[in-house]
């Protein structure tokens, strides 16, 4: 290459220089760069500078409650350990203090602090001190008199009478080991625990249930305003239907429960306990039904010999009016009707077949009686006359009030002394039960089965105590059945002062000689009940009714046979209230 082209290529090389520098000029020329004036950038600043300031005062203000809340922490962290040091300080306190009184209490012989029975404090006392202060309070208890009310009628009764007991001695036995026990933790639970919350034991009660039953029983039969449904009985040629009238029954479960709740509160006293009843309405008389229950084809009596079987005559009964001529009648009220009836006797009665049909003597029983009260005695006479000659089948059943039927002057009953209500008062029919349970001791005898029998409220004093039956219309009934593989005939007869039942049959291959035992297991003692006569000057008194003690019995049924005892058959346990002497005396 020669020097004048050396001399061009430099020329050109530094014109492509010249050229590049001029585009990279005109780039920076082109581009728009940002510019803030002075205004702006001072507002920014202001704003960055507020915003910088509240987050440092929000953070000064976060640090300062939570130093707060540490504090508070630390305080209640401090006062909750302070607690519970005191609080363990005072429990190992307490529990020293109780250990050393547990160890104390082994040697002492006296019952824990805070511990009663029944509600009854006894603390601080010896078992036999204990014993003998609830002893006073059962036993006064038990033998205060409290009475069971309805309008104006009263019963009233003694808990001493339903065998009411209280099981004190296995109650203070409990309350005696109260902190005594070989375990000296549990030992100390124990005695803290009846300090400051009390420990009550609750003794076992026992009652005789049958005993209060047989009482709600009688109290429901005696109500003057008790329900009395339609009833109704033959009289010779005339069948006697007596309405019902609507009226009031006791309700049972409630009367009882009151009656259990009073006797086993020791605290209070015998309180009068308002009777519950309930009315209800009688029911109408349905003559159909008693028609269908009453007609009978007239049977003649006969017997034979091989086997020996006796089939009693059937008096035939039918309505001398038609149904619905008596029906015309029953549409007017009457406290009772008298509907005739027709009575065929068939030419061969019972009666006529003589004692062979009866060979056996089975059982007879007999009891004294005054005949100076006069009509007592008329009501004895009437109601002997009409069981006299009744003859059962085999598996019949006999029930006293409906053969010998209602007690009303009409049928010729006079008043006399009765027990009613758990007292001796006047009514008619008076007398009768000494004929019913003079009939029981004979079926007892005669080894028939007993379906339903009651004892009176007060021993009677005519059979031993266990072995009456008292009988009221509407009201308890005596009924038993003829359990025998053979009829039986029952005879009653009055012969001067002395009520005499037997009944015949045919002994058995395998006869039971029977015996029944009878006797008193304890006394209830009477009580003296004084009450104010605005007659008698003040101070006065007078005695109204002596007392008498009531008792319990029990009676049994022995079967024997060639000497040898076969059973003894529980029959009753009985009650019978003592006769409270009342003495009135004067308020002038």
């Amino acid at each position: 290459m020669n020097k004048i082209d050396e001399k061009e290529l430099k020329i050109a090389s530094n014109s492509q220089t010249i050229d590049n520098n001029e585009e990279i000029t005109e780039d920076f020329e082109t581009e728009e760069i940002p510019k803030k004036n002075n205004e702006n950038i001072l507002k920014e600043n202001i704003a960055n500078d507020t915003e910088a300031q509240i987050v440092n005062d929000t953070v000064k203000e976060s640090s300062t409650q939570i130093l707060e809340e540490k504090n508070n922490i630390s305080k209640k962290i401090h006062k909750k350990t302070l607690f519970i040091i005191l609080a363990l300080i005072l429990v190992a306190v307490l529990f020293l203090l109780s250990t050393i009184f547990a160890l104390v209490r082994l040697g002492s012989n006296t019952i824990a602090s805070g511990v009663s029975i029944k509600g009854i404090d006894i603390s601080g006392l010896t078992k036999e001190e204990a014993y003998l202060k609830l002893e006073q309070l059962v036993t006064e208890k038990l033998s205060t008199p409290f009475e069971l009310i309805h309008n104006d009628s009263k019963t009233t009764i003694i808990a001493e009478q339903l065998n009411a007991n209280f099981d004190i001695e296995d109650s203070i036995n409990s309350a005696y080991e109260i902190g005594r026990n070989n375990n000296i933790f549990k030992s100390n639970f124990e005695i803290i625990s009846s300090f400051f919350t009390k420990i009550d034991i609750i003794p076992s009660f026992s009652y005789n249930e049958e005993t209060i039953n047989n009482l709600i029983s009688e109290i429901n039969n005696n109500l003057p305003d008790k329900l009395t449904q339609p009833s109704y009985y033959i009289d010779k040629s005339n069948l006697i239907i007596v309405n019902g009238h609507d009226g009031v029954v006791v309700n049972q479960d409630k009367l009882k429960s009151k009656i259990i709740s009073s006797l086993n509160d020791l605290c209070n006293k015998n309180e009068s306990i308002e009777i519950p009843i309930t009315d209800v309405k009688a029911d109408k008389i349905d003559i159909d039904a008693i028609h269908s229950e009453i007609y009978k084809e007239p049977k003649d009596a006969y017997y034979t010999k091989n086997p020996f079987v006796v089939y009693p005559h059937v008096d035939g009964i039918d309505f001398a009016n038609t149904i619905d001529e008596i029906k015309q009648m029953l549409q007017e009220y009457k406290e009772s009707y008298i509907i005739p009836i027709k009575v065929t006797t068939p030419l061969v009665t019972t009666n006529n077949i003589g004692t062979e049909a009866f060979p056996d003597l089975l059982a007879t029983y007999s009891t004294n009686y005054s005949a100076s009260n006069v009509n007592r005695t008329t009501n004895i006479k009437l109601a002997s006359a009409k069981i006299n000659g009744i003859v059962l089948m085999p598996g019949e059943a006999f029930s006293y009030n409906t053969t010998v039927g209602k007690r009303t002057a009409a049928n010729g009953f006079k008043p006399a002394a009765v027990y009613s209500g758990g007292e001796v008062t006047t009514g008619i029919g008076g007398g009768i039960c000494q004929v019913s349970s003079t009939l029981y001791n004979s079926v007892l005898l005669s080894n028939l089965q007993i379906l339903e029998r009651h004892n009176h409220g007060f021993n009677t004093g005519y059979v031993p105590a266990g072995r009456d039956a008292t009988v009221s219309w509407g009201g308890p009934d005596f009924k038993f059945k003829n359990s025998r593989n053979y009829p039986i005939k029952i005879i009653c007869t009055n012969s001067g002062e002395t009520i005499t039942t037997k009944i015949f049959g045919l002994k058995e291959e395998n006869e039971y000689e029977v015996e029944v035992q009878s006797y008193i297991t304890s006394y209830i003692q009477y009580k003296t009940i004084t009450k104010q006569d605005p007659t008698l000057a003040a101070g006065k008194t007078k005695v109204i009714a002596n007392g008498s003690n009531g008792c319990k019995a029990v009676s049994y049924r022995i079967l024997k046979q060639h000497g040898q005892v076969i059973s003894k058959t529980l029959l009753a346990n009985d009650t019978y209230n003592p006769h409270n002497k009342i003495v009135a005396v004067g308020i002038q």
